[in-house]
């Protein structure tokens, strides 16, 4: 059975870092490709950052140079790194851990998702 726990979220004022943390378990964590996710409220859940087995990585265009996404195959952690936040960066957070060696969303494990409050 897949499990996948976020953990890190909070409060945090505009310009601060807050680094998400997720464990996953019940995969072949080092050639399972992860991502994180957000859902603000009254918008649709949008991607915020994925990474391949090997560590490729890629991020939505608003979080870039802002957001690192990193892997630790050791620990079966990945983690979401973030940096200058915004008050729109404001959301609930999911961690996604794939069930196809190709990152897609419709084949993954969620976590419950970790709260992440931005202040002005």
């Amino acid at each position: 059975q897949v499990q996948v726990v976020e953990s890190g979220g909070g409060l945090v004022q505009a310009g601060g870092s807050l680094r998400l943390s997720c464990a996953a378990s019940g995969i072949i964590f080092s050639i399972t490709p992860l991502a994180w996710y957000r859902q603000a409220p009254g918008n649709q859940r949008e991607l915020v950052a994925t990474i391949t087995g090997p560590g490729s990585t890629n991020y939505a265009d608003s979080v870039k140079d802002r957001f690192t996404i990193s892997r630790d195959n050791d620990k079966n952690m990945v983690y979401l790194q973030m940096n200058s936040l915004k008050p729109e960066d404001t959301a609930l957070y999911y961690c996604a851990a794939g069930l196809r060696i190709t990152w897609s969303e419709d084949f993954a494990a969620w976590g419950r998702g970790t709260q992440v409050t931005v202040s002005s």
